[in-house]
């Protein structure tokens, strides 16, 4: 417990100052490329990370690589509010100067290297939960991180409104400085033995490789997620920038707040009651339910409408998260999950910035503008009524039409049945071993 505590203290202060910056960015510059800019940046960032941080999870013990984690952060941190006080503020602003990627691109690499802790928490799982009680495990997780993004998102808004960034930058150091330290004080059992792995070098692509087309079906699995990351990617890049015009910047992180409370609902219900005898067809019903509500939730520029579609939507997620996180650690081999894992979360963050990339400059330059001319906005009108935000309505519902057929498409596929039945196998041999 002690272990998932420190790592939502780290979650929450490192998505606080993630949330700020995005919130910063765009309301001084009001341009959706920045903020597409900087939300795809982080997903890069983490893509081209995440093996290197799934080989250091299986070569090295768990706390250890906490440990360099949070210190790694800590340290980025801190240079980021030295060029804060440094460089004038409108040159940070500039998407034309280096200082604005400069900046940017320290406080995202910070923020980046504290998501090596969470493939270490999905190995730790497996490491002191037992299987039967992983799904339940992984719904708290969930829960935590909703947790997340309810304190972040109340808090990043406020902090940018009332104090400014330079203020958000000193709040944020000093909650990764506690959490470090905290950090240092814990012990768990996998710290008594050596790590045992075959995992070489600091990047082990190959072997990360290997262990993903052992199991039967998972690759296409972690396809899957890519291809649904891509879809998240839209709401990625457009979901602030929607939320910020239609809402004040610290009633934005308040509702948004409100919304992200859905997030702790379905975590704590797939901790209470799992996930069934099937994970993945949970995870594509939810998928699709995903879908409808993504295409729905801005049907109309209502403020509640917007609120209750994110409420609904974020309930889902730890659903998701949960049920592809339980299936690989059911049929993965421990000393080979840190590098699943990580193969898993590179190719799924790699699909979200490529679609901000893209999106971003689409909805800044042709779609809003013809949402909002007067022939864009009343042929618009009789499906999504009036707004000035039509246009990234129109995305959004695009984007929730391609999850849905997405998801019923994949129920059909050999590999559905074949990862299902892998899942199943693993199961009742546990159960024997147990029981014998």
């Amino acid at each position: 417990m002690g272990i998932l505590v420190n790592t939502a203290a780290a979650n929450i202060t490192t998505s606080y100052l993630w949330f700020a910056l995005t919130f910063w960015v765009y309301l001084e510059t009001r341009n959706v490329i920045a903020t597409g800019v900087v939300g795809g940046a982080y997903m890069l960032l983490i893509a081209l990370s995440s093996i290197s941080f799934g080989t250091f999870v299986d070569r090295y013990r768990k706390l250890t690589v906490m440990r360099f984690a949070a210190a790694f952060t800590l340290i980025m941190f801190t240079i980021s509010g030295v060029v804060y006080l440094l460089v004038p503020t409108a040159s940070l602003l500039d998407l034309g100067q280096p200082w604005f990627w400069a900046f940017t691109l320290i406080i995202l690499i910070g923020a980046v290297v504290e998501n090596m802790r969470n493939i270490a928490l999905s190995t730790t799982v497996t490491i002191l939960i037992e299987p039967d009680r992983r799904a339940n495990a992984n719904g708290l997780v969930g829960m935590v991180q909703g947790l997340m993004f309810i304190v972040t998102s109340v808090l990043s808004g406020l902090s940018v409104g009332l104090l400014g960034m330079g203020w958000t930058i000193v709040v944020a150091l000093g909650f990764t400085a506690l959490a470090y330290v905290h950090l240092l004080t814990l012990r768990m059992p996998e710290e008594r033995r050596p790590a045992a792995t075959d995992a070489k070098g600091s990047f082990d692509l190959r072997g990360s490789y290997a262990a993903v087309l052992a199991i039967a079906g998972l690759f296409a699995l972690i396809i899957f997620s890519t291809f649904n990351n891509f879809v998240g990617g839209v709401y990625m890049a457009l979901m602030d920038p929607y939320g910020l015009e239609m809402f004040p910047v610290e009633l934005w992180g308040t509702f948004f707040a409100v919304g992200a409370t859905g997030f702790i609902v379905g975590g704590a219900l797939v901790g209470k009651f799992g996930l069934g005898a099937n994970p993945l067809k949970t995870m594509l019903i939810a998928v699709a339910v995903m879908g409808l509500l993504g295409a729905l939730f801005t049907i109309r520029e209502w403020p509640w409408l917007y609120v209750l579609g994110i409420w609904l939507y974020l309930a889902l997620v730890p659903i998701v998260e949960a049920a592809e996180q339980t299936v690989i650690q059911q049929v993965v081999p421990l000393p080979r999950q840190g590098r699943v894992f990580g193969f898993a979360m590179a190719f799924e963050s790699a699909a979200a910035p490529i679609t901000a990339f893209i999106i971003a400059p689409i909805a800044q330059f042709w779609i809003i503008p013809y949402a909002r001319s007067e022939e864009g906005s009343a042929q618009l009108a009789p499906l999504l009524g009036e707004g000035t935000s039509r246009g990234i309505a129109l995305v959004f519902l695009v984007a929730g039409v391609v999850m849905i057929v997405a998801s019923l498409l994949a129920f059909l596929t050999p590999v559905y049945r074949r990862v299902t039945e892998s899942y199943r196998e693993k199961a009742v041999q546990e159960r024997a071993a147990k029981e014998g």
